[in-house]
């Protein structure tokens, strides 16, 4: 979290810590995915084949990387979302991760725990790591975790997340035997947990454009992240621990702006502001030297793939993510399933938006370190925001009047508006389909018409 503190709800984060884990199953083998698409097609699709000119170039600075290959890593880790969804579904649970490799990260790794799916992973351009946990068994590992955090606190072990390149669960911690404890008090002693001892200690990083600032009840500051819509009313996203329901904001310009509706702090880090009739939604983030890049979706990223962020302290800094499913340990609590990243951030930049290319992904929750000598950030992805809120993302292509999501489509019917997690199936016209990448769904991304992101089964 890495608001403006002024009380106990926006104090600061403690020390980190690493961890790994077991198991592995067995099942036969299944036919191979079908062919890749065209990496035009997947492209095209989230918009990594126009990138946003803000976004480019700050991937140029921070990732050292020329013109050109910034635009391909973009257009590569679009189609490698595509390939790793597909042989997510193939594998089953015999499925252990995937990420991104390489200067435009080329290289997309997808392991299993049976040497039988080599071949059929290696048949859409990935590299196969036969490994023996699989994701399901690490997750299972991370949730006993979750909850001795949740029983006891560990305020000296605060970091804890499944690192599928290294097939573990890893604990970040100020002192081993801290860690040690931490993992024994959860049962997980004898499941391969891995200890990572470190400094490191992450504190809370307190029209709408994401990026900008606004002030919690005329005192704490912390960033927008991204505009929402629900039904008619107009706001956004940001962070839980920037502020309470019924707290009133202003604006950057110190301009009355609206009111907290829902907040979720500590478990998660997450809040919606309802603005008034003044302040109008828009796709906007705001990128270098305060040119706008706008949102076209929220396709989740994988480990690997490169993000950018805008907060109002640092303005726009860009790194990679590192790893998703991470628990962090606040002095008020444990918050569970943000995502790891190598973007620098300082106090004021809570709240503030990621984006993967044009790509929602999250909002600043906390971090360690800063923007001088470097740091490790942890969003709060933006997905079970939307979720848990009934929110609609405000998006540059979304169709307008795109409506709310329904609490329960008839007969699993797919819908505008809904979150989907990968995995999950709806019916369209009596045809099932399979979701490949977490998203939320836009009048546009009909299923039978979206290969990148829905498969039919």
């Amino acid at each position: 979290m890495l608001g403006r503190p002024t009380d106990g709800r926006r104090a600061a984060l403690t020390a980190l810590g690493v961890l790994a884990v077991t198991a592995m199953t067995t099942a036969a083998a299944t036919a191979p995915p079908p062919a890749p698409l065209p990496a035009s097609t997947a492209a095209q699709t989230v918009g990594a084949d126009k990138p946003p000119a803000p976004v480019l170039r700050a991937l140029e600075r921070d990732l050292k990387l020329t013109p050109a290959q910034a635009a391909e890593r973009l257009v590569n880790e679009a189609e490698a979302g595509v390939r790793a969804g597909r042989l997510r579904l193939s594998l089953g649970q015999r499925f252990a991760g995937a990420w991104l490799t390489g200067t435009t990260a080329a290289e997309l790794t997808v392991a299993t725990t049976h040497s039988s799916d080599v071949s059929a992973i290696e048949a859409q351009g990935a590299k196969a790591a036969v490994v023996q946990r699989p994701l399901a068994d690490l997750r299972a590992v991370k949730e006993k975790l979750d909850k001795a955090a949740a029983e006891a606190g560990t305020k000296d072990a605060p970091v804890w997340y499944v690192d599928v390149p290294s097939n573990r669960v890893v604990v970040r911690a100020a002192r081993r035997a801290a860690a040690t404890s931490f993992i024994k008090a959860a049962g997980a002693q004898d499941a391969g947990v891995a200890v990572v001892v470190s400094a490191e200690r992450p504190r809370p990083l307190t029209d709408l454009v994401g990026g900008e600032a606004y002030y919690i009840e005329g005192s704490a500051r912390c960033s927008i992240g991204f505009s929402v819509t629900k039904g008619d009313q107009q706001g956004f996203a940001s962070a839980g621990h920037c502020g309470e329901p019924g707290n009133r904001t202003t604006g950057v310009n110190q301009a009355a702006q609206g009111e907290f509706q829902a907040s979720t702090f500590p478990g998660k880090d997450m809040s919606w502001v309802a603005a008034n009739g003044d302040w109008t939604a828009t796709a906007d983030v705001k990128g270098e030297g305060g040119q706008k890049t706008q949102v076209t979706g929220s396709v989740q990223a994988l480990v690997g793939a490169s993000i950018c962020r805008s907060g109002s302290t640092t303005g726009w800094h860009c790194g990679t993510i590192q790893q998703h499913d991470t628990s962090v340990r606040y002095s008020q609590g444990t918050v569970d399933g943000v995502t790891r990243t190598s973007v620098c951030a300082e106090p004021g930049d809570s709240g503030g938006p990621y984006l993967s290319g044009s790509q929602a992904q999250g909002v600043t929750s906390g971090g360690s370190g800063d923007c001088t000598s470097g740091g490790t950030t942890y969003y709060q992805p933006v997905n079970p925001i939307l979720s848990d809120f009934g929110l609609v993302l405000k998006t540059a292509t979304a169709q307008k009047g795109t409506e709310a999501p329904q609490d329960e489509p008839a007969n699993d019917q797919w819908s505008a508006g809904r979150v989907y997690e990968a995995g999950s199936t709806v019916t369209v016209g009596g045809v099932r389909y399979q979701c490949l990448q977490s998203h939320q769904a836009q009048s546009r991304w009909a299923p039978d018409g979206t290969p990148a992101l829905w498969q039919r089964v």
